[in-house]
């Protein structure tokens, strides 16, 4: 008789019993950072095709079909040029656009993604001058209104701000900015990232006064990362430097004579059939009610942990409401404690959470991604998990989160 324990048996039925063990992340796994976000499936569909001719037919229309909707989202009437790249390249494309080496900026920093703008502009040439609010409050207009009054000599060329700062969940009155640079009469360019906001959070560029906007496709607009965007107004436009180099140059982008000028050269093909897709559901949708989703959702998200911050470590990064964002959620909750929950949620549950990013320690803190594609039950579901993690790692906090999430969504 055949030894089993001298055979591949033993083997097999180990291996068999090891996967018989419960697993709660098999499944469909749900990536809740901060972009990219989610994905739908309608969007995967329409990219899941063979390459398309780039010289003539379909492919040109839905690239010109692109720029309308593209304008709709932003609210504005002004030009809007597409680049292959992510955020830092509609970083550098805006600046490249309007600066001469030696021009200087004004960056209000309110988190990781404002500073890092600032060091893009130093290193196209220009001098940047920062004012820092550090990572847990919002732009001071008086501070601003100071600083550029005492620029008599108008040296500074650009006011660089983040609408919605990714790392802290800061959201900025952009508004109230361009309020106070015309309160001073200063005459900087007021240029804005909307990066981590634009289809979340409302965003009007032309009523704001907005001169320069950038954004990218991976987050409220619901596409993979890929493709990004800068809208221009003609004071924008006149401002042209010596920093623009052919690539960069957003001119031919926005009135091309030839297809190919769209991108200055191939066209990412299958991001403008996806991007073609999810705008159509946006529009579908209505951007008012694509607002007031993302508001209710973010309300959801904050009344958990305003529960769950009554006893315990827990904090929200922005104290005040009206200065939270309505598409992330940073969270402060102790090192090593932020790793540890997100490592619990990602490998028991299957939820990624976002990294504390640009944070010190960046492990006490996590981040909730709460845009685009994204709906009740999904919120629910990532709560629930946070929820469960907490107990799992005996983390204290206060309780009733998920009553008081659920009665939010109950209440609309």
């Amino acid at each position: 008789m055949l030894d089993p324990a001298k055979s591949g048996v033993s083997v097999a039925l180990k291996l068999f019993r090891k996967a018989s063990f419960m697993s709660l992340s098999n499944g469909r796994a749900y990536l809740a950072i901060p972009g990219p976000s989610v994905i739908p499936d309608q969007v995967l569909q329409a990219m899941h095709r063979a390459s398309p001719n780039i010289y003539e037919g379909e492919l040109h229309d839905v690239t010109a079909s692109l720029i309308p909707d593209l304008k709709t989202i932003a609210m504005t009437d002004q030009n809007v040029a597409i680049y292959i790249g992510n955020g830092h390249a509609a970083w550098e494309a805006a600046l490249a656009n309007v600066l001469s080496r030696g021009d200087t900026v004004l960056v209000l920093a309110t988190g990781r993604f404002g500073i890092g703008w600032g060091e893009m502009a130093r290193g196209v040439g220009a001098k940047v001058e920062t004012i820092d609010y550090g990572a847990q409050s919002p732009i001071d207009l008086d501070r601003v209104a100071a600083h550029l009054a005492a620029d008599t000599e108008g040296r500074i060329k650009a006011v660089l701000a983040v609408h919605v700062d990714t790392s802290t969940s800061v959201k900025n009155d952009i508004a109230g900015l361009r309020a106070t640079m015309d309160r001073v009469g200063h005459p900087a360019l007021l240029m804005a990232d909307c990066i981590a906001s634009l289809g979340c959070d409302r965003f009007e560029m032309d009523a704001w006064g907005v001169d320069v906007m950038v954004s990218g496709c991976q987050k409220g607009l619901m596409t993979p990362a890929g493709i990004s965007f800068v809208w221009f107004n003609a004071k924008a436009d006149a401002a042209q430097g010596d920093c623009v180099t052919s690539y960069w140059n957003w001119r031919p982008r926005v009135d091309p004579e030839m297809y190919f000028q769209y991108f200055n050269g191939t066209a990412p093909t299958h991001h403008i059939y996806g991007l073609r897709t999810a705008l159509d559901m946006m529009m579908a949708e209505g951007l008012e009610a694509v607002f007031a989703r993302h508001t209710t959702l973010a309300r959801t998200v904050w009344a958990a942990f305003d529960c769950w911050s009554a006893t315990g470590p827990v904090k929200m990064n922005i104290a005040d409401p009206a200065c939270r964002s309505h598409a992330v959620t940073s969270v402060e909750i102790g090192s090593p404690t932020g790793n540890a929950l997100r490592h619990w949620c990602e490998t028991t549950c299957g939820l990624t959470l976002g990294i504390g990013l640009g944070r010190d320690p960046a492990d006490a803190y996590f981040r909730v991604g709460h845009m685009g594609h994204v709906n009740a039950h999904m919120i629910m579901g990532v709560l629930g998990t946070i929820d469960a993690g907490l107990k799992a790692l005996d983390v204290p906090h206060g309780g009733g989160a998920l009553e008081a999430a659920s009665g939010v969504i109950a209440n609309g």
